[in-house]
C-alpha cells in the first residue's frame, strides 16, 4: 500500500532523496527540529531540552509517568513551561499525553519493535548497498569524522555522551541514506524509522554492544571505500540486528517491559 501511494505521487527510484516529514537531512534521522530554539518561551525551550535529554539518556523508562512536580524540579522552571515542553515532546513522538492519565514516555509493543528492526534491516541494508557505488569521497570523509565523534563520546563517558552519540549516529545513518540516491527508499525509510525510540537505544547498550556498534561503523566505511555493495549491505543488516538484540538483552537484564 505504501509503495502504491509513493508511485501515485510519481516518486522516482533515482535522484536525490525527497524531504519527508522525518527526513535524513543534515541533522540526520530523529535530530531535534531546527526551529526548536525559536519556538515558545525560553523557559519552555529549557524544559524541552532538559526532559528530552533525560529521555534519550535513559533516565526515564519506557511507559514511565512524567510527573509535572518532578519535572519542574528537574528543569528549574514552573509548570507552564513544563507543559509546553511536554506538548512538543509529544509532537516529537518521545512522549504520549493521555486524557486523565498525564504524560508518559512513549512505548512500542515487543512485536512492533521486532518488526521495525526487521524492516530497518531491509531498507537500510539496501541503502548501504546502493550508497557503496554512489557515495562521494567527501561523504565518506564525513562518515569517518562522525565515527570518530561517536568513539570519543563513548570514551569520555560524560553525562552528555549518550546524546552526543545519538546525534552523530543519526547523521551517520542519514548520510548513507542520502548517498543511496533513491527518493522512494528515503520516503519508505522515513515511514519506518521512528527515531523517537531508536535515539534511545544507545542508553541500553552494554560496553560490548557499544564496541560492536563502533566496529560496524568503521567496517561500513571500509566497504564504501572498497565500493563493495554486498559487503556494505551485510554489515548494515548485522548492525540492525545487533541493535535489536541489545534492546532485548537489556529488557531481560532489567526485568522490565521492552523499552520502546
Amino acid at each position: 500500500m505504501e509503495v502504491e501511494v509513493l508511485q501515485a505521487r510519481g516518486a522516482a527510484d533515482d535522484g536525490p532523496p525527497a524531504k519527508p516529514a522525518r527526513r535524513a537531512g543534515k541533522q540526520g534521522f530523529g535530530a531535534p527540529r531546527e526551529d526548536a530554539a525559536d519556538a515558545g518561551s525560553m523557559a519552555g525551550v529549557k524544559a524541552y531540552q532538559t526532559i528530552r535529554r533525560a529521555i534519550l539518556n535513559g533516565d526515564f523508562a519506557a511507559g514511565e509517568r512524567l510527573k509535572e512536580h518532578d519535572l519542574t524540579a528537574l528543569c528549574g522552571v514552573s509548570r507552564t513551561p513544563v507543559r509546553e515542553a511536554l506538548r512538543r515532546l509529544a509532537s516529537d513522538g518521545l512522549v504520549v499525553v493521555r486524557p486523565n492519565a498525564g504524560a508518559h514516555v512513549s512505548t512500542l509493543a515487543p512485536a512492533e519493535l521486532e518488526e521495525t528492526y526487521v524492516l530497518r534491516g531491509i531498507l537500510e541494508s539496501h541503502a548501504a548497498e546502493r550508497a557503496a557505488t554512489r557515495i562521494s569521497a567527501e561523504a565518506i570523509s564525513e562518515l569517518a569524522q562522525l565515527a570518530t565523534a561517536m568513539e570519543k563520546a563513548v570514551s569520555e563517558a560524560q553525562a552528555s555522551h549518550s546524546r552526543d552519540f545519538a546525534d552523530a549516529n543519526a547523521r551517520f545513518h542519514g548520510l548513507i541514506m542520502e548517498a543511496a540516491g533513491s527518493r522512494r527508499l528515503a520516503a519508505m525509510a522515513a515511514m519506518v524509522v521512528d527515531l523517537s525510540f531508536t535515539l534511545r537505544t544507545f542508553a541500553l547498550y552494554s560496553p560490548q554492544d557499544r564496541s560492536r556498534s563502533l566496529h560496524h561503523h568503521r567496517e561500513l566505511i571500509e566497504a564504501f571505500l572498497a565500493r563493495d555493495g554486498v559487503w556494505a549491505a551485510s554489515v548494515m543488516k548485522s548492525h540492525m540486528q545487533a541493535a535489536y538484540q541489545a534492546i532485548v538483552r537489556s529488557r531481560e537484564a532489567r526485568k522490565e517491559d521492552l523499552l520502546f
